[in-house]
């Protein structure tokens, strides 16, 4: 059974998994580099709880108890006890592989190991670990408390064992599992990032503004958020590093990104987590 779950990053998309484990009842333990980004982090999920708090979606006593069952630590020898750990580190495959090596050193040998890229081939992440056939995608999707989905990938080694407790898993965290092979972009990505590209296109020939393009797709094809705010959502360097991976392993340049995205990730113009993308945010 995986009752103890270790994270590995305590930004956007790790706080958001510790976030929601917590609340299933599950303990936690989060790393990062430095103590000020755990604190960062913890203040996120103290802030999140407390907005479902007054949302009536959540007693304060539970929050409470969500926040209580989250232990954070630079040390990832506090790994030792988990049953499952998820590495949520940024895009970068060499960095994940350097932390996955680092974590096959720290981890009980039972304990199952999971990534939540994007886009990174999960079998070749597996190799590089001492555990192939307990490793797996777990990705999830930002803003990880508010979406349901969660995206399981097979590597070539994964055993059906792994793939049925990360099922289980899934479902305990209250997440809907969908599986994936292992192919460029998985299943989510391939169809939604190069759509997000177009739409850059669009915008880039001036074929309408950024937001009579969202209002286009909202309201034309019924998508609750228009594809250049849902870019901004992600990350605008996500998107960025997403279609790269596309382009290169899938060998097609139907997959390129857009000159406008890879001018606005190098203006440092990221999304929502810059303040600014394709839209200005003050909150």
């Amino acid at each position: 059974m995986i009752e103890t779950i270790g994270i590995v990053g305590a930004g956007t998309m790790g706080n958001g998994i510790a976030q929601v484990c917590a609340a299933a009842g599950l303990p936690v333990v989060m790393t990062d580099i430095s103590d000020a980004a755990l604190a960062r982090g913890m203040s996120v999920v103290s802030n999140s709880l407390e907005r479902l708090v007054n949302k009536q979606k959540m007693t304060d006593a539970d929050r409470q108890a969500a926040l209580a069952r989250i232990t954070t630590s630079t040390d990832t020898t506090k790994f030792s006890t988990c049953d499952l750990v998820i590495e949520a580190a940024t895009e970068n495959e060499d960095l994940k592989v350097k932390i996955l090596k680092d974590l096959c050193t720290k981890l009980q040998p039972r304990a199952l190991l999971a990534t939540n890229t994007s886009s990174i081939s999960i079998t070749k992440l597996a190799a590089a670990t001492d555990r192939p056939d307990r490793f797996i995608g777990l990705h999830f999707f930002n803003p990880v408390p508010l979406m349901a989905l969660l995206e399981l990938i097979r590597g070539l080694q994964t055993s059906d064992d792994t793939h049925a407790k990360a099922a289980a898993f899934a479902k305990r965290v209250g997440k809907v599992p969908i599986t994936a092979k292992n192919s460029p972009g998985f299943a989510v990505n391939r169809i939604l990032c190069p759509m997000i590209n177009e739409a850059i296109f669009a915008l880039q020939e001036g074929l309408a503004t950024a937001e009579e393009i969202d209002a286009g797709m909202k309201l034309g094809c019924n998508h609750p958020i228009g594809p250049l705010a849902l870019a901004d959502l992600i990350g605008l360097d996500v998107c960025l590093a997403i279609l790269e991976v596309l382009q290169r392993d899938l060998g097609d340049d139907k997959y390129r990104p857009c000159p406008l995205l890879r001018k606005m990730v190098a203006a440092g113009h990221l999304g929502r987590k810059a303040r600014r993308g394709f839209y200005t945010y003050t909150g």
